[in-house]
């Protein structure tokens, strides 16, 4: 038993080195001090890995730095100290002395009296860590998953700084500012999750697995949208050629020690093994790759999540069988996720888990991935409290600004600045039309497009409809009014953009068009016998004697009482019956002479072949002989 631990001990000694060896980045955000004058600027502090962090957004407020307890490691309450912003006064950023206590803990009792975020001044001149969440075995982790608060770890100059301040009388405000600690260059998010099939590594693993089960709707929303992509990844070790052939390799590796994985109990004597987690590791990454190769690359979240409930290992189902099954139930071809996985006990390389050891080798701005799980958005590795709505808000600022998703936009996710004063953009509340564009950081004014109509402006004094079709969307912004039947416009329907009073009124066509009194002006129904009648938007021109009005010409016609306009109009069907008489007439002359002008024609070209009998012979009689 002794040699047994011995060995699992050295054996997760080595683990834990080359772990130690890798190139751990340190996610950091900025810090700007904005008072006093004597220390204002821009700092770097590193985000600390529990709480939320507000990615995408910033977090005003002045410093406290309290004359007891300041190193956070006793409730406040026993120093009655309290933290609680009161109305109309900035919330309170809480710094703290490093030591003696956990990270994490510093956080909780600084959140249940009230601070609104954590300052922890480091107590050496050292490169920012990030500071992490304890050891299963070393601390009750109870509370960590209900830290809200973000935090971040400063240097020791700039803490000695601050506190210099604050003694001195001086009110210390500053702005945490996470809108540039997640790259967003467009409209997808590419993210990774690196993670683990192990159910029995305590609090970590049981908060892996809800992570898992609560995030899955909305992982798949988003994947099935084209607005992510998606990666799982697995971590595995390799073990060190001196012990392949021990009897804890054997038990933690496959692949002769290609591939290895920590005892899940932590005792080799019990339990499953090391390679029984590589394996179904092995198995959950091949259902990603033959789902993606399906263009269904979601399916894998429907599997860990149904594996998690229903092949547990407290149950001794965690086990192929079992794991087939589910195979089975999702519709997925079996047959190549075994070819995937290939034989465990080979002594070949695995190509799908040589390519995950390559990528734990962190790239870019990424660091190793050393930590499980660990989140990486847009090649940065995520900090904070593994939960759906503080995940989505990370997510959620990898997107170029106004290209999110609308699960983006939530109201459990950011503030909709639109709501208040319309963010300050231009709007036409009557055709309920605004230039506010909601985003996750923020908001746009931007003039908007409607219904195919493209409005034109600088979006906060702004915005007027131009192009075809803008008469559509309130009337193109110009005049318009309805009086019983009769509806008039100044918009033209065409690519012009001004508005124009239509014709019989007179305005700037925008506010206002009157109406043109025509009548009184004397610019139409001026002939003698004419009366005229001002009407909206046009006149009514009437004939005295029962004359007829000819609005074209602006004049009366016909002359005498109605007996004698009768006899006019008899007169004039006399006219056109003797035009249409004289016209048929000379219609049949014509005809006539055209045909004797063609008989005589055909008689001519006739008499050259044959004498006609009316036709003279000036040779006398002539006889021919037959």
């Amino acid at each position: 038993m002794n040699q047994e631990k011995l060995g699992f001990f050295t054996l997760s000694f080595l683990l834990i080195l080359s772990l130690a060896l890798g190139r751990f980045v340190v996610e950091k955000n900025n810090l700007k001090v904005t008072s006093p004058d004597s220390i204002k600027g821009i700092y770097e502090c590193a985000i600390g890995n529990f709480g939320v962090p507000q990615y995408g957004g910033t977090l005003v407020g002045t410093v406290v730095y309290p004359k007891s307890n300041q190193k956070a490691c006793k409730s406040y309450s026993d120093f009655d100290i309290s933290f609680k912003s009161r109305p109309g006064r900035l919330p309170t950023f809480v710094l703290i002395d490093r030591g003696d206590c956990f990270f994490t803990l510093k956080a909780w009792i600084a959140q249940q009296a009230g601070a609104a975020a954590i300052l922890v001044a480091d107590n050496k001149v050292e490169p920012l860590i990030t500071m992490d969440t304890p050891e299963e075995n070393k601390s009750d982790a109870d509370y960590l998953q209900n830290i809200t608060i973000p935090s971040a770890l400063i240097t020791k100059s700039l803490g000695d700084s601050i506190k210099s301040a604050l003694s001195g009388g001086d009110m210390v405000n500053m702005k945490l500012d996470w809108t540039e600690s997640v790259p967003h260059p467009d409209e997808r998010v590419e993210y990774e999750l690196w993670t683990n099939s192990n159910d029995q590594c305590g609090k970590k693993c049981d908060t892996q697995i809800e992570f898992l089960k609560n995030f899955k709707g909305a992982a798949q929303i988003l994947e099935k949208g084209g607005h992510t992509q998606f990666t799982p990844h697995y971590i595995t070790w390799y073990c060190p050629e001196a012990f392949t052939l021990s009897k804890q390799c054997k038990s933690q590796c496959i692949n002769h020690g290609r591939y290895c994985a920590p005892d899940p109990e932590q005792d080799f004597t019990k339990g499953y093994d090391g390679k029984d987690v590589v394996v179904q590791n092995l198995r959950q990454a091949c259902v990603y790759r033959v789902m993606n190769e399906t263009g269904k690359p979601w399916v894998w979240w429907d599997y860990v999540t149904d594996f998690a409930i229903r092949c547990p290992m407290k149950d001794k189902k965690y086990t192929k069988e079992c794991a087939d099954e589910i195979i089975k139930s999702l519709d997925i071809d079996l047959k190549k996720v075994d070819k995937c996985i290939g034989d465990p006990e080979a002594d070949v390389e695995n190509p799908i888990l040589k390519a995950e050891q390559e990528s734990q080798i962190g790239k870019g701005s990424r660091g190793d991935v050393t930590i499980l799980p660990t989140l990486v958005v847009n090649n940065r590795q995520y900090r904070g409290k593994l939960e759906k709505g503080a995940v989505l808000k990370a997510m959620c600022s990898g997107f170029q600004e106004s290209t999110e998703p609308a699960i983006c936009l939530t109201e459990e996710l950011e503030t909709n600045e639109c709501l208040e004063n319309n963010g300050g953009c231009w709007q036409d509340k009557a055709a309920n039309i605004s230039a506010c564009r909601d985003t996750f950081r923020g908001r746009l004014c931007e003039c908007p497009t409607v219904q195919g109509v493209k409005f034109s402006g600088d979006g906060y004094t702004h915005c007027r409809a131009s192009g075809a079709l803008h008469c559509g969307i309130n009337n193109g912004g110009c005049w318009r009014e309805t009086r019983g039947s009769y509806t008039y416009s100044a918009c033209v329907d065409d690519h012009s953009n001004g508005c124009k009073c239509p014709v019989g009124f007179k305005g700037d066509g925008v506010k206002s068009c009157e109406d043109v009194d025509e009548c009184k002006e004397k610019t139409v129904c001026q002939c003698p016998e004419c009366k005229c009648k001002n009407t909206w938007g046009s006149y009514e021109c009437s004939c005295s004697n029962g004359l007829l009005y000819m609005r074209e010409h602006d004049t009366c016609i016909g002359s005498g009482k109605v007996g004698t306009t009768k006899l006019s109009w008899s007169f004039l069907w006399i006219l056109i019956i003797g035009v249409g008489v004289a016209g048929l007439s000379g219609y049949a002359v014509y005809k006539y002479r055209i045909r004797s002008y063609m008989d005589a024609e055909i008689r001519g070209i006739m008499a050259q072949y044959m004498p006609l009998e009316s036709q003279p012979n000036p040779s006398g009689p002539h006889h021919m002989d037959i």
